[in-house]
């Protein structure tokens, strides 16, 4: 097989369904081989996730989608490297309940060429993809535009361009020196420096634990692209750092979190960014595909109270938990954990149980309220079929610059004064909280899947060395964090047109 035949995408549509009726489809519509959708980002060879994704919309002869599932089972994928007589492949078909599946798969080893075959009564529908990097292959494309081509990247993010805008140049010597004596002793910070597409570390203060996600997507992206050389330090904690005015010598901050009165350069949430490179891993079970399809009950069958769970890292969280005491038949809140006030536990608790996430849209309203910054849940609320009430706040993730109030979630005030009142207008306003929960969904499965949070992170580390105006160096008491090795199963990149094992 040639290399030309082995890059293209060979679509085959050879599906023949048989009439059938799917239960909850639309009434006496049959699924349409011609007109059946099929999908998305894990149907491009060039795409390297750590999980594969594609999407199935089943569409009836009449040219309208499914908006309700046609079964668990309708759809059956098996994916195989015909050169191989194993495949390491982990499939998973997740139907998100509204007439489209998530089809996703994560590789443990690179194939020559991969058939993914969709199956309804054993007729296929085959896509021909090759050659196909697993997550471990230290393969990185040497274009960056290609590699933002192939990823269907945005041409920009508004919230990159505002966080950096404040700078006119970076000078990395400079900000080598004075980041470290200005933070250093009192925060927990990393130096990067990214050579040659190889990430060098050296941590300053004590609590440096979380520096395992930052080194994890460091070495993901660099395995898939290169980057342009960069020197850069992140913020391991909590709460931003950069609280100069943007008229004083302000310093380039990277952290998970930002506020109205801090300048930091704000990253994908550590959370978010774990959920990413684990989907499907051993390590995770909330991610924004799993939760697409566990998103609870239909729409007119969910519990018509609020909801929340957590633990006691703020203030208004103790009014939320005694707004529930006061107005059990509105809202439901408690505690799984206590903290920040335990000398209150008395008057707040007693705790409850932990529930699963996925639980949590038993109920149409879902309340996004602080912790000891943003609360790192609101994509995942946002990606269930609930709609969310986000409580006012000065915090931000990388994404909340582009969500609307009353169009991707209802408003609420800060000290939740009006929270009670929010409520009743979403029960009095049922088909508008619908559209609310709907649209808000819709913005997490477009904005928030783990290509664009990719996508997110090269073009923040694109547009900062754009920036730099001396040379990115390793600097004294630097590490190499090294890639990870897979002796058992090496990878063969192809792109450098050698023969030479990458592992």
């Amino acid at each position: 097989m040639t290399m030309a035949r082995l890059r293209r995408l060979l679509l085959i549509f050879s599906l023949s369904l048989l009439k059938h009726e799917f239960p909850g489809a639309l009434g006496g519509s049959s699924p349409s081989a011609a007109k059946t959708l099929v999908w998305g980002p894990g149907l491009e060879p060039n795409v390297v996730l750590p999980a594969r994704f594609f999407y199935i919309q089943a569409v009836d002869t009449k040219g309208s989608n499914f908006t309700t599932s046609p079964g668990e089972k309708a759809f059956e994928v098996n994916i195989v490297s015909p050169t191989e007589q194993f495949t390491r492949i982990w499939v998973q078909v997740l139907d998100r309940q509204d007439g489209s599946f998530v089809v996703r798969y994560r590789m443990y080893a690179t194939y020559p060429d991969l058939h993914i075959h969709i199956l309804h009564k054993n007729k296929p529908v085959c896509f021909c993809l090759g050659p196909v990097y697993h997550e471990g292959c230290n393969c990185p494309q040497p274009s960056g535009d290609l590699w933002e081509k192939h990823m269907k990247c945005p041409g920009s993010f508004a919230q990159i361009d505002k966080d950096l805008s404040v700078f006119n140049s970076l000078d990395p010597d400079l900000i080598s020196t004075e980041v470290p004596v200005r933070f250093g002793q009192r925060q927990s910070l990393c130096h990067y420096t990214i050579k040659n597409n190889k990430v060098y570390v050296k941590t300053f203060g004590e609590h440096v634990g979380f520096r395992i996600f930052m080194d994890a997507i460091l070495l993901s992206i660099t395995r898939k692209v290169l980057l342009p050389d960069i020197e850069f330090f992140v913020n391991l904690g909590d709460w931003p750092l950069e609280k100069r005015k943007s008229t004083d010598k302000i310093h380039p901050i990277l952290s998970w979190c930002g506020s109205n009165n801090t300048r930091d350069i704000v990253m994908p949430t550590y959370d978010l960014t774990e959920s990413v490179l684990e989907t499907m891993g051993r390590y995770v079970s909330l991610d924004m595909m799993s939760v697409q399809a566990n998103t609870g009950p239909p729409w007119h069958q969910k519990n018509f109270s609020a909801f929340w769970r957590g633990r006691d890292s703020r203030q208004e969280r103790l009014e939320l938990v005694k707004l529930s005491r006061a107005h059990p038949q509105m809202l439901d809140a408690a505690f799984t954990n206590f903290f920040f006030f335990k000398h209150d536990e008395s008057l707040y608790g007693p705790l409850v149980k932990h529930v699963s996430f996925f639980d949590f849209f038993k109920y149409k309203y879902q309340i996004n309220i602080d912790g000891t910054v943003a609360a790192y849940r609101m994509p995942y609320l946002l990606a269930g079929d609930s709609v969310v009430l986000k409580q006012d706040s000065g915090y931000y993730e990388h994404f909340y610059s582009q969500l609307q109030p009353w169009e991707h979630y209802i408003p609420i005030r800060a000290d939740l004064g009006d929270l009670l009142e929010k409520i009743q207008w979403a029960k009095d306003h049922d088909e508008e909280a619908r559209r609310i929960s709907q649209k808000g969904q819709q913005f997490a499965r477009n904005h928030l899947m783990g290509d664009m949070v990719f996508c997110y992170y090269y073009k923040l580390f694109q547009k900062y060395a754009e920036l730099q105006v001396t040379e990115p160096k390793v600097r004294e008491g630097m590490e190499l964090v090294e890639q990870p090795t897979d002796d058992l199963f090496p990878c063969y990149c192809q792109r450098t047109g050698s023969n030479t094992v990458v592992i």
